[in-house]
């Protein structure tokens, strides 16, 4: 295997970590989240990085022949406030980690993978900030 390809799995591999991560503290967001309408946003980010995972953990079956093994690679921070704020970065981040798989990737398949989930995270930040500027 080529070095562009092992550096494209390992991005997959950090990308399904991601996902991983984010799935599991969008939970406890939601436990914290004091209303309605922001649980049950929460709970479509939620469903949508669920989406991703299962995506690019196909993706990298295929590339690999083999099961990724997922790990959370961040913590969930204690509060809401300081949860959303963590999470609008990190969507803003990602946004821009997925364009640049996209950019690498040779396979349309992928490149439409990442640029559609590169989509959904930046909508995602743009709802982390409106919850944001709502709780000041």
């Amino acid at each position: 295997m080529d070095r562009q390809n092992q550096q494209l799995i390992r991005d997959i591999e950090q990308a399904i970590n991601g996902e991983y991560s984010a799935i599991q503290c969008y939970k406890v967001l939601i436990d914290q989240a004091d209303s309605k309408e922001e649980k049950e946003q929460i709970r479509e980010i939620r469903k949508d990085e669920r989406n991703h995972y299962r995506q690019f953990t196909q993706i990298y079956m295929n590339l690999t022949g083999r099961q990724p093994t997922p790990k959370q690679i961040e913590e969930c921070p204690k509060s809401y406030r300081r949860g959303i704020d963590v999470a609008f970065k990190d969507e803003q981040k990602t946004t821009d980690f997925y364009l640049d798989i996209a950019d690498q990737a040779t396979e349309s398949y992928i490149q439409a993978a990442f640029r559609r989930a590169a989509a959904d995270e930046q909508n995602h930040a743009v709802w982390f900030l409106y919850f944001l500027t709502r709780k000041r």
